[in-house]
Parts: structure tokens; sequence; C-alpha cells
């Protein structure tokens, strides 16, 4: 081959190499596409998926949201979202791992901490839900101190640290007053104590707030219980049968059911 005939091979080799450039910023381009597709559709299936839970539909919620988990796993608000529904769902196993799915991936979600907190008071797991309770009422960034603090007082109280408990709940009442259920732990507590009428009018407290159903048949079946103590069997009985007209089919309806039988 010539000398001459060697320039002429240059156009050629740059021509190669920006096809080559101009192919590897296609590919780029479609990746990012693709990867902005992916990130939409999980999206959009966690949006679903929030929706079925405030509508309660929980099954179609966890569907919606397994489906966003698998496109997104890394999202720690899909992950949340998850354990709310297994929880919401009675399904406490599935709910704790991906509650601590969550604060793997964002340690600084309150939320799931305190919902966490929540889910081991239920189980009964005091000590574990202590010590969630106790980093939020802690942690200064956490805007809801009160919330934390309602937790860790019925823990401690359930592991017989009355005083603890105490100081806790009332440490919550002075962030906010009317913070429902810091009055019913409360109110519990006084009842245990012995202090029936602090225990009456802290669940009074709570049946004025309205916080719902389930709640107010608590309230109203532990007002019962104090009433009886007191030997006013008819002003307990109202509140019975309040709680039943509640909640009939609920925990605390058929609780209060069941006293009504035995005073009747």
């Amino acid at each position: 081959m010539s000398k001459q005939s060697l320039p002429a091979r240059a156009p050629v080799v740059w021509l190669c190499a920006l096809v080559l450039l101009l192919g590897s910023a296609c590919a780029s381009s479609t990746r990012r596409a693709d990867e902005e597709l992916r990130l939409r559709r999980a999206n959009s299936h966690f949006n679903l998926g929030l929706d079925y839970i405030r509508n309660d539909r929980l099954a179609l919620a966890l569907r919606e949201l397994l489906l966003a988990e698998g496109l997104d796993p890394k999202n720690p608000r899909i992950q949340q979202a998850l354990a709310d529904a297994y929880a919401m769902r009675g399904k406490p196993v599935e709910a704790e791992k991906h509650y601590f799915r969550t604060l793997e991936i964002d340690p600084t979600l309150h939320e799931a901490r305190l919902n966490l907190s929540i889910l081991y008071n239920q189980l009964e797991r005091y000590e574990e839900s202590l010590a969630h309770s106790s980093m939020l009422a802690d942690d200064a960034t956490f805007s809801g101190p009160w919330r934390a603090l309602a937790n860790k007082g019925l823990a401690e109280h359930r592991l017989g640290r009355i005083a603890e408990a105490r100081n806790s709940l009332a440490l919550g009442l002075e962030y906010r007053s009317d913070y429902w259920p810091t009055l019913l732990y409360l109110g519990i507590l006084e009842m245990e104590e012995g202090r029936q009428l602090e225990a009456l009018a802290l669940f009074r407290q709570v049946l004025e707030l309205e916080p719902g159903l389930a709640v107010q048949a608590e309230a109203n079946y532990r007002i019962g219980e104090v009433y009886v103590s007191q030997g006013k069997r008819q002003q307990a009985m109202g509140h019975l049968r309040a709680a039943v007209a509640q909640t009939p089919g609920g925990p605390w309806g058929v609780k209060s059911e069941e006293y009504l039988n035995l005073l009747r």
C-alpha cells in the first residue's frame, strides 16, 4: 500500500469514532428514559396504593405497593407504606420487616420509627417499643414529641415502671394537652393506681375529643369500670351500652356486652 493512500483513511477513522460516540450517547439516553419510566410507574402504583389504604381496601393496597416495590425497591416511602398496610391487615411479621427496611434505607423517617414503636406495644414487646419511642422523644428534629412520649409512657407502664410512665405522659401533656392517646394511657394508669376521680376525668376528656368510635367505645368501657368500682351500677350500664352501640362487633363492644350481662 502506498504512503499516499494513508491520509485518505483518516476521515473513515473519525467517522467510525463519531458513530461510536453517537451510539454511546443514544444508549445512555435510552437508559435514562427507561429509568424515568420505571420510576414513574413505581410512583403511580405507590399513589394508587396510598389511595386504597385511605379507603381501607388493604388487599388492593398491598397489591399496588408490592408492584411499586418491585420497580423501586430502595424507596423508603414505598417500604413504609407496605409496613403500614401490613400492620393494618394484622400481619405484624411482614410489617416489622418493612419498617426495618424503611429505617435501613433512611433512618430519619420518624413516622416509620413511631409506627414500629406502636406495633411493638400492640405485640406486648414493650422493651423494643421503649427503645424506639425513647429515641424519638430525645430527637430534637422530631416534630411530634408528645406522640413518642405517649408510646413511651405506655411501654413503661406495662413494664411496671410507674413513676417513669407518669413522668413521660405528664411531659407529653405539656407539649399537647388534647392528644387522646396520652389522656387514655394516663387514665388507665390512674385507674390501676386507684385514683378513680382522676381516671374518670381523663376518660371524659377522651370522649369530648371524639377521636373515633373504637376509641370512644374503649373510653366508655373504662368509665363503666370506674363506676362499677364506685358502686354506681346504673351510670356504669349507660356507658357500657354506649360502647356496644359504638362498636357492636368490635372488641370493646363485645367486652361491654359481656360486662352488661354480668350486671343485669
